[in-house]
């Protein structure tokens, strides 16, 4: 085949795809190794001052071995994408593969959730003390309680807001207010909602990487994205649906920096709105804005950015004339931040113990793709100088941007714990940097993927 042909000739042009599996391997034990030093030393931690505020350090989750109804569904799932996975990601079409990725990955969520049960795994999650549906009765007037949502961040005044809702701006809050209004209240909906609307993340990330690459590289990438192990947090959190929009708002300006849509100046529009919900849904997603700037630069045009910015502009414009300052709230959350466990938790520890928790949510092969894209890295840069970067050059600088926005996040220091849930919508462009990896022994990166889901799914309880 053509294209084939192509991939592997611009393969010859990335230094990192001649290396060795070793190297592989050895950038997944590094990772294993990474992990262990986070739960040894977290433990130290917790022993001697009790400072990480987390049951099972570097995760956010208690040790509860146990089986459920997914115990089953799973394992069937992983099976079906290690085996036929490859296959079919070379040989459907393409909105075949595209609605075959939605599918399996819908499917994949829904398994690891339901290891936890039905109540305890989607229905019951967004319904606990911390989280947003405790709040729906105050939104009667959703009027006043944006103009009073600042009043009530701080630990201190009264009604003061949980933490999920005061740790985020009010669009996430007036989602499940908005479901609720049409009929879809209590926490079974609101999971649902979250993972439905999540799963179509995977599809929007393959969209981008054929835009912005090619065709063969997404095929590549394809089942890697689908068989994650951060897809156990997408499944049991509001961020899997925070980053799908954010996701949806990256490519939707792929296609339009690029122009392989009808009306790249609507879907332009539509990227900047999609990207103003994005930053009114969680603070720390304006560094969505380096992947979205990596899009112009692969495409080599500024031509969609005063349409992307006026779409931008309306959800915060909205907003603001509602009464809410985000500005105002950002710095009442920095304050709430440090009120609670984020004033306690140490630097030292999580700048660290981050990156291990990106570890077992991305997988093995994710780190054996990233070491193939930093060692590829230095020649894409001299590449695309001259505009000679091949489609995996391309790749590279795609998942190098949202490498470097997950690193600012963590340097930050507003990124204490909890990542595996709060970077999902970092990782998911991680993810395709396992289409780097050979053909040869892709099936062994897939059941590697699926192993350490399964183990922390039925190991540990996320508590998300």
């Amino acid at each position: 085949m053509k294209t084939v042909d192509r991939t592997e000739q611009s393969a010859e042009r990335l230094p990192a795809q001649r290396s060795g599996n070793p190297r592989d391997l050895a950038a997944a034990v590094a990772g294993l190794l990474l992990v262990a030093a986070a739960v040894l030393i977290g433990r130290a931690f917790d022993d001697s001052a009790r400072v990480l505020v987390v049951h099972w350090p570097p995760l956010l989750a208690s040790w509860y071995p146990h089986v459920g109804p997914g115990t089953w569904a799973a394992p069937v799932v992983a099976a079906a994408v290690i085996a036929y996975g490859p296959v079919l990601a070379d040989r459907l079409r393409w909105r075949q593969l595209l609605l075959s990725c939605y599918t399996a990955s819908l499917a994949w969520v829904f398994s690891l959730a339901l290891i936890d049960g039905w109540g305890r795994g989607i229905a019951e999650r967004l319904t606990t003390k911390h989280e947003y549906l405790r709040v729906i009765g105050r939104f009667d007037d959703i009027g006043a309680a944006l103009r009073g949502f600042n009043d009530h961040i701080l630990v201190g005044p009264p009604g003061n807001w949980p933490a999920h809702v005061a740790g985020h701006p009010p669009g996430s809050t007036l989602t499940f207010v908005l479901l609720d209004r049409i009929g879809l209240g209590g926490g079974a909906w609101a999971g649902v909602w979250c993972i439905v609307t999540g799963a179509s993340a995977a599809v929007a990330v393959l969209i981008a990487v054929r835009t912005l690459a090619d065709e063969y590289t997404a095929r590549r990438a394809a089942p890697f994205v689908v068989l994650a192990p951060v897809a156990i947090w997408a499944g049991t959190s509001a961020d899997g649906y925070f980053t799908a929009v954010a996701a949806w708002s990256v490519t939707l300006l792929s296609l339009a920096a690029t122009r392989t849509v009808r009306s790249p100046a609507v879907t332009a529009l539509a990227a900047g709105l999609l990207f103003g919900l994005t930053c009114y849904l969680s603070y720390g997603l304006t560094l969505i804005a380096l992947p979205l700037l990596a899009v112009l630069v692969l495409a080599r045009t500024a031509r969609p950015l005063p349409l992307f910015a006026l779409g931008a502009l309306v959800v915060p414009v909205v907003f603001t004339l509602a009464g809410f300052n985000w500005w105002e709230a950002y710095r009442l959350l920095v304050e709430r931040y440090h009120q609670g466990a984020g004033g306690i938790r140490p630097y030292s520890y999580w700048v660290w113990a981050n990156l291990a928790c990106t570890a077992i949510a991305v997988g093995p092969a994710t780190l054996a793709g990233l070491r193939r894209a930093a060692a590829g890295a230095p020649g894409t840069v001299r590449t695309f100088r001259t505009g000679t970067t091949s489609p995996l050059q391309h790749l590279v600088l795609l998942v190098s941007a949202a490498l470097l926005a997950l690193l600012a996040a963590d340097l930050s220091g507003m990124s204490k714990a909890e990542t595996e849930r709060i970077w999902q919508p970092f990782m998911l462009w991680l993810l395709p940097a396992a289409a780097l990896l050979p053909t040869r022994g892709r099936r062994g990166w897939l059941a590697a993927q699926a192993v350490v889901a399964l183990a922390v799914g039925h190991l540990l309880w996320t508590g998300w």
